[in-house]
Parts: structure tokens; C-alpha cells; sequence
């Protein structure tokens, strides 16, 4: 049996349809799909999956900004476009809220969040329910497990952006923002499993910060701060992405500079992180994703267009190279089905 993922490839103006063998980890080409309007070649295609895994969301980032959905085939991955609609603005990042009726997006360019309704066919309608004005550089938004509050990542404003939500009209409320470390760079977010935690990685100081999470209010206190680089590194770094295990015992983050991947144990109780250590990654590491059973990790080179794949051993968390599979021109994003 296999698992299907998609690898967003801007380059080629379209998405990557991959199968996994779910034992050895192989993975093979079974498809291609369009993305519709995208303009020049190289920017990137946010990609996000409905939360009942049948609808995937491409936004465009270029002119008139269109996000597709496609209908996803779970027997063959096959991809099936149902429509698409312009977002308010050049989106870096994308994903439903936890009912799958609203898209949220947060814009690098444009420094604003917005909230999109999702017909009953799973597609994204225009205009946008809602736009908020941001610190500069949003990089991402993400809803808690419980969605109730939306946080969003200000690279610019050194800043986790704090939103109650309501999941019925898809409105967001701001809230006082968390500061972070001036100059960090915040970029992308995780909540750990049972939700009790948020990780952040921080793309100019090559750092991820750990937060506890109170549910009842919205409020997060740090714990940690802990650097993604090997030991010796210095100068410039470009953290990007992060992710952790179904099981919420390993977590993982990339960094461009050194193309590596980090790999951190995760304290059940605490939550905080202790390094495992870091392996190369392909050149560029923009985004990576791990299979839904915590064996794998799959991570996109930007600069070589290929994908790695890596064992993750259970008992450690250490990664191990165990293939590559050539994919389209500037491969950035990654979700599996």
C-alpha cells in the first residue's frame, strides 16, 4: 500500500503527485496537476489540505492571486481542479480552520491575515470575509486545536500575532501580540498533539522557541528558545520550517544556510526540546513534511528539485538518508494525503 503526497513546485507551475511504498519509504511519480494562473516562474504555492484530507489549496503568489482546490482522489492521489478565486493579497502561507469552512492566509509581502469562507464543495469564494492589517511580513497563521484562536507568525514585527476566532462566521478578533527576541524573524508554527504546546521557529536567528498554551484564554508563556544550527556555525541564517511526529515525540526544523535538518526530543511533561543532533538536507530546505505514520521524513530541496527521503528511527528520533526523487523546478511545499 502506499501513501500519496504533493510537492508544490513553483518553478513548474504545478503540483508534484508522489506515492510512498509505506514500508521501505520509496517513493515514485504518478501524476502532475496545473495550477491555474500562476504568473512568473519561481514563486512559491502554498499548499494546505481540508481536515478530512478530500480538498487541497494551492494559492498562487502572483497577480490576480488565485488559491486553486482541487478534489483529491484518496485511491490513486489523483487531482481534480474545482474551482478557483483570487485571495486579498500574495499569500506565503495557507490552511483551514479546524471545521474546514474558513481559509486563512497570511501574506510576507502584503503584511495583513485574512479569512476566506469555503463552500459546501470545498471551495475557496471571494472576496475575503475578512482582512487584518500586520506588524510587517506575516509568515504564517494557524489555528489552535480547538479553534478557538488563530496565531500568526510577524517575521517583521518580531511578534506571534494573537486572534480570538469564531469559527461560525470565520472572524478573527486581535488580541495583544507575543514579542519574541528582536531581530528573531519568527516564521512558521506548530502545536504539539494534545495541543498543551506551540513551537515557533524564528528564520533570522536560527532559533525555535517553545511556548505553553493556555486553552481557556488565548495566552502563551515561553519555556525555551534553542538553536536549529550546528555546533560552530555563524553568520547568516535562514530557518524555515517545522514539524513534528503524529506522536509528538520528535520535532524537526530546517535551515537554508547550511542545509540541515535538526532534530529535537521532545519532553512529554515539559514539553521543551533536547538536540539529537542535525543531518544534511537538500539544498535550500524551504518545507518538509512527515508521513502520517512518524516513519518518514520528506523534505524538498528548492535549488536541487529533488525530494529526500529519511527513516526516522522510533526509539531515537535520528534521521537517516534512505532515497531521493527528482520532482519539478523549485519545490517548496509538501503535504501528505
Amino acid at each position: 500500500m502506499s501513501f500519496f503526497l504533493y510537492v508544490s513546485c513553483a518553478g513548474d507551475r504545478q503540483i508534484f503527485v508522489l506515492a510512498m511504498e509505506r514500508k521501505s519509504g520509496e517513493l515514485r511519480t504518478v501524476g502532475t496537476a496545473p495550477v491555474p494562473g500562476i504568473g512568473d516562474p519561481g514563486t512559491s504555492m502554498p499548499l494546505a489540505l481540508s481536515p478530512d484530507r478530500t480538498v487541497l489549496y494551492a494559492a498562487v503568489r502572483s497577480p490576480p492571486f488565485p488559491c486553486a482546490s482541487f478534489a483529491t482522489d484518496g485511491e490513486h492521489g489523483r487531482l481534480t481542479l474545482l474551482g478557483a478565486a483570487p485571495l486579498a493579497d500574495q499569500m506565503a502561507y495557507i490552511v483551514t480552520d479546524r471545521t474546514g469552512r474558513h481559509l486563512l492566509a497570511a501574506s510576507y509581502h502584503g503584511s495583513k491575515i485574512s479569512s476566506n469562507s469555503i463552500d459546501g464543495r470545498g471551495i475557496v469564494r471571494s472576496p475575503a470575509t475578512q482582512v487584518i492589517e500586520t506588524p510587517p511580513k506575516a509568515h504564517s497563521i494557524l489555528p489552535d486545536p480547538a479553534n478557538r484562536f488563530v496565531f500568526a507568525a510577524s517575521l517583521g514585527g518580531d511578534c506571534i500575532l494573537r486572534t480570538a476566532f469564531d469559527a461560525a462566521s470565520g472572524m478573527m478578533r486581535l488580541l495583544p501580540p507575543m514579542p519574541t527576541r528582536a531581530g528573531a524573524g519568527p516564521r512558521h508554527l506548530r502545536f504539539s498533539p494534545d495541543g498543551r504546546f506551540l513551537y515557533l521557529i524564528n528564520e533570522l536567528d536560527g532559533t525555535i522557541n517553545v511556548y505553553r498554551f493556555d486553552s481557556a484564554s488565548g495566552a502563551l508563556t515561553e519555556l525555551q528558545s534553542i538553536t536549529v544550527l550546528p555546533p560552530g556555525v555563524t553568520g547568516q541564517v535562514a530557518s524555515a520550517d517545522i514539524h513534528l511526529t503524529p506522536d509528538g515525540r520528535f520535532l524537526y526544523g530546517s535551515e537554508r544556510t547550511t542545509n540541515t535538518l535538526a532534530a529535537f526530543r521532545v519532553d512529554a511533561a515539559s514539553g521543551k526540546l533536547s538536540p539529537i543532533g542535525s543531518v544534511p538536507s537538500e539544498a535550500s530546505p524551504r518545507g518538509f513534511a512527515i508521513d502520517p505514520t512518524g516513519f518518514f521524513l520528506v523534505c524538498a530541496g528548492q535549488t536541487s528539485n529533488r525530494v529526500a527521503v529519511y527513516a526516522i528511527d522510533q526509539g531515537s528520533g535520528v534521521l537517516k538518508r534512505i532515497g531521493v526523487h527528482d520532482v519539478g523546478a523549485n519545490p517548496n511545499w509538501i503535504e501528505f494525503l
